[in-house]
């Protein structure tokens, strides 16, 4: 029996008496899927401070000095007053020309996007009003539910669809919303790699999905010969020509492995990098490797990350009906699934139909390429900052200017 030393025990779904034998060496086996994404988790979200009504305080003694009275009259009677406003990170969407394809009149209207996350609050008033469609891939409940220790699930959804102190990047989107990650025992969001590709394949098959939005990941295993179920799950959606949207992961810097995480390694996958409020590359995102795991180069448009977008400080909505503020390259995805949203708004053409084999995605792809802000100085691709920063605008008057086919 030294042959199974190695080998976990996990309890099956149906039946927590049977326990399973998993060999984490075996092909094909990932362990920690994360909302955080492979290696480093952000410091957990901090409730934006409620607006409130502030005296306000003359400073200048002297020459209000006749009025001294009055002013505490009036101070005291609370009139004085200055409104402090809750904070926004709409210049995301300024600087990624979101704001420009909305004053467009452009909102993602009869876009399907499929989120795979923690699940989602809809009690917050600012998601009063969304299309949602949800599924329980990590319960039994029949009614929306946010199992993340920081509501994940419910920040990244705010980040495009909310209807509030702050507007989503895409509020018109039909939006389907698979609980597959949860809080675990170390302070984060995780899952099973299972449960994940049961909610992709959801995403395509029941909710049928324009657009699938992943902010999570696993870690590449470059010893396997052959790819794990979400990598296969996500291969399936975006040869039927649906487009995914992955976060390319947080572990950059001194600790970054020159990986992006999986399933934002697959080719015709969105791999999106995270970038500050300086239009600089955050410094924790993840670095992209041109290597196919087999040694094969990536060619473009389909080298990683393709693309960084607004990643540090969002403000979106959370537990408790309370606004966040949120970093990594999981609020960056969000901003490049909202801007694609736009595109297929405008450009339905582009939508995956029961014949699509993915062309399209690639067309998407080579005007993606080819209307981003690069952030390098040298060559076509950086593997840090991608392409470059997203455009929104530019990548939908891309598409518009030369009409790709496929």
């Amino acid at each position: 029996m030294d042959h199974l030393g190695r080998v976990e025990y996990l309890p099956e779904p149906e039946d927590a008496r049977i326990l399973s034998a998993i060999d984490p060496a075996a092909v094909g086996f990932q362990g920690a899927w994360r909302a955080e994404v492979t290696g480093w988790a952000p410091l957990e979200a901090a409730p934006v401070l409620s607006s409130r009504r502030q005296r306000a305080f003359v400073a200048n003694g002297f020459i209000f000095a006749v009025f001294i009275s009055a002013m505490f009259a009036i101070w005291n009677s609370g009139l004085l007053i200055v409104e402090l406003n809750l904070p926004t990170s709409e210049w995301a969407n300024d600087v990624t020309q979101l704001s420009d394809a909305s004053d467009a009149g452009l909102t993602g209207a009869g876009v399907r996007v499929c989120m795979v996350d923690t699940g989602i609050d809809s009690t917050h008033d600012a998601l009063a009003k969304v299309d949602l469609t949800f599924k329980d891939l990590r319960g039994t409940s029949t009614v929306p539910i946010d199992y993340g220790l920081i509501a994940h699930g419910t920040l990244m959804a705010g980040i495009l669809v909310a209807d509030g102190h702050q507007i989503g990047a895409a509020p018109g989107v039909t939006l389907g919303v698979a609980a597959a990650l949860g809080a675990d025992a170390d302070g984060g969001n995780s899952g099973d790699e299972r449960t994940v590709a049961e909610a992709i394949r959801w995403c395509q098959d029941t909710f049928e999905a324009d657009i699938i939005s992943l902010s999570l990941g696993g870690e590449q295993d470059l010893d396997a010969n052959r790819e794990g179920a979400t990598a296969s799950a996500t291969r399936r959606a975006v040869d039927s020509g649906i487009f995914v949207v992955a976060a390319a992961g947080n572990d950059g810097g001194s600790s970054d492995d020159g990986l992006v995480s999986v399933p934002a390694n697959i080719p015709r996958v969105i791999t999106v990098g995270a970038t500050t409020i300086a239009q600089e590359v955050w410094a924790n995102s993840s670095m992209g490797s041109q290597y196919l795991e087999g040694g094969e180069t990536r060619d473009h448009p389909n080298q990683k990350p393709e693309v960084v977008a607004p990643g540090v400080g969002i403000i979106s909505t959370g537990s408790n009906n309370a606004w966040y503020s949120s970093t990594g390259t999981s609020d960056a995805t969000v901003f490049v699934t909202a801007a694609l949203s736009l595109l297929l708004e405008e450009h339905p053409e582009y939508r995956p139909t029961q014949s699509s084999n993915g062309s399209c995605i690639d067309a998407i792809k080579v005007a993606l390429m080819n209307s981003v802000q690069p952030l390098h100085e040298n060559g076509l691709h950086d593997d840090h900052t991608g392409y470059g920063e997203l455009r929104a605008l530019d990548w939908i008057n891309e598409v518009t200017s030369t009409a790709p086919t496929c």
